[in-house]
Formats: C-alpha cells, sequence, structure tokens
C-alpha cells in the first residue's frame, strides 16, 4: 500500500498494523512530515513501513501497490489533487484501489467527478464530519 502525502503517518501506521504481512510506502514532500512519520513508526513499533521523501509519485517511480490512500492538501487547489488521481492508475496492480479523503464542502463533488473520469467509476465509503472518504479501482481490461 502506499500513503501519498503521508503527514506524520496515521494512515500507513493504521494500515501497517491491520495487515501485518503487508507493506506500507509512505511518502511526503515535507521533510518534517517524513521525520514524524519515521519517528511514529518506531515509537509504535510498526514493522514493514518505509518512509521515503519526495513529490507526488516521485518516490515511489516504477512501483506498483494494491491500494494507494491520501488525505490529499485540498488549499493547495486542484491542480494538486487531480494530478493526484490521474497520475494513480500507473501505479496500481490490476484491481488496486485509490482510496481519498474529501472536504465535502470544499471540492468533493469535482473530486468525485474526477476520479470517475479516470477510473469509470467511484464509491462512496464513508462520510461525516464534513468529509468523504472516496474510493475507485482502475477499470480492468481484456478477459
Amino acid at each position: 500500500m502506499l500513503d501519498l502525502g503521508c503527514g506524520y503517518g496515521v494512515l500507513g501506521i493504521v494500515a501497517a498494523l491491520l495487515a501485518p504481512n503487508g507493506r506500507v510506502v509512505m511518502t511526503d514532500l515535507n521533510e518534517r512530515a517524513v521525520e514524524l512519520a519515521r519517528r511514529n513508526v518506531h515509537a509504535n513499533a510498526v514493522p514493514h513501513v518505509d518512509v521515503r521523501l519526495g513529490a507526488f509519485y516521485e518516490p515511489v517511480a516504477g512501483e506498483r501497490f494494491d491500494a494507494i490512500v491520501t488525505n490529499p492538501p485540498i488549499r493547495a487547489g486542484k491542480d494538486v489533487v487531480f494530478r493526484i488521481v490521474d497520475e494513480a492508475p500507473v501505479h496500481l496492480r490490476p484491481g488496486g484501489s485509490l482510496w481519498m479523503v474529501a472536504r465535502t464542502k470544499q471540492g468533493a463533488r469535482s473530486i468525485e467527478a474526477r476520479i470517475t473520469s479516470v477510473f469509470g467509476g467511484t464509491e462512496t465509503i464513508a462520510r461525516g464530519s464534513g468529509f468523504r472518504v472516496l474510493r475507485s479501482s482502475p477499470p480492468r481490461t481484456g478477459f
């Protein structure tokens, strides 16, 4: 699993603990966030986690994942969020999923529309407190 824009590491750490036989890569472009994520991984003795510094998908170039999770920086603008969506399929294995947190009043509908245009559909997995969790998988090709 890839936790893109991991911040201090909550999503990636929880995922790693829920799937102790899995592998989690966490990335962020902020050096302080990467350091905090590394400290939190260590403090919680979470195995199979690799924390990397870099923007977007650059730290995982050429790698593919079963899932990408992200709570993107909505205030950074739709161009940033849309780039995360647009480049996700290249980094997903067949049947893989993109999971994204979207603030309901700050573009959730446009993000949902973008995910649908890239993946062919999306599903709201959860909603509450002004947020939605969206999930989608790339369309399957072939038989």
